[in-house]
């Protein structure tokens, strides 16, 4: 059976760098280590990491006396200036994994929220990324993900707008919100801040799915970006599967297949991908 595995699949930059951060920071740390939030959205990563001692902090839950004195690692999806003031009036030791190309957003939203732009945010709302990129804005910023809630902006025309992305949205689907907005009349300032490797993970995704009869995409069940890749590759590829580790692949489905693609998501670890490309190859 002919494998074809995606060169981008796997850690981007900010996700490798922070859960690098957290294994360092429980072997050396003096006292309890939190990440606020899973550090990424992969069970295998977070189970490992509590046994190491990691615990996890619920994230828009109130912080609680206990973790008073520890060290509380930000994620690389970023937090809202909020959650800063709250961990710095417990005393925490704040280590920020915040990916640089999430911090630039903040410093956008801020930037032109201070200016008295209407800070739009093309993303999911529930997304944690999102999530603190509206904590940087101060004013309340709108947040798109769909044509529909596009269409359905409700500015005066006379309050110039800023335009920003969540870093794993689909290109084509901002393209096409973006340009739904602009025809309302409005004063825009669009910045693409979708990440480069999304952009390339998603292009990489589109061809192989093109080529082969079945896909498959690893990655956590709550990973937006892997979520992204599947409903791409899908659109390419009917035979596409969507899997968290191996024990999820039916082998049954792929008795007649030819050619697989694989990719995966910004979270998936290197060893989950190599052991479904290793077990699909001797298939």
């Amino acid at each position: 059976m002919q494998v074809k595995v995606a060169k981008s699949a796997g850690f981007c930059f900010g996700v490798k760098r922070a859960v690098e951060t957290v294994y360092e920071e429980a072997e050396q740390a003096e006292g309890a280590v939190y990440t606020y939030g899973p550090i990424i959205h992969n069970e295998t990563v977070v189970k490992d990491l509590e046994k190491k001692g990691v615990r996890v902090i619920e994230e828009n839950t109130l912080l609680e006396d206990s973790i008073q004195n520890g060290t509380v690692i930000i994620r690389s999806h970023g937090v809202g200036k909020d959650v800063y003031e709250r961990l710095e009036a417990l005393n925490c030791r704040i280590v920020d994994a915040t990916c640089p190309f999430v911090k630039k957003i903040h410093r956008i939203v801020r930037r032109e929220s201070e200016a008295g732009k209407q800070v739009v945010i093309i993303g999911n709302a529930s997304h944690p990324e999102v999530e603190g990129i509206c904590g940087w804005c101060v004013t309340p910023a709108i947040v798109v993900s769909n044509i529909e809630e596009a269409e359905n902006i409700n500015v005066s025309v006379e309050k110039p707008l800023s335009i920003v992305s969540q870093t794993t949205f689909n290109y084509k689907k901002f393209q096409e919100l973006v340009e739904i907005i602009s025809k309302k009349g409005y004063n825009i300032n669009v910045v693409n801040t979708i990440c480069n490797a999304t952009n390339e993970r998603q292009a990489e995704a589109r061809q192989i799915a093109g080529e082969v009869d079945a896909m498959l995409v690893i990655g956590g069940k709550h990973s937006s970006n892997t979520q992204k890749l599947y409903e791409i590759c899908r659109s390419e590829c009917k035979n596409t599967y969507y899997i968290q580790t191996l024990v999820d692949l039916d082998m049954n489905q792929l008795q007649s297949i030819g050619s697989i693609g694989i990719t995966a998501g910004a979270s998936t670890p290197n060893n989950i991908i190599e052991e479904v490309y290793t077990h699909v190859r001797e298939f």
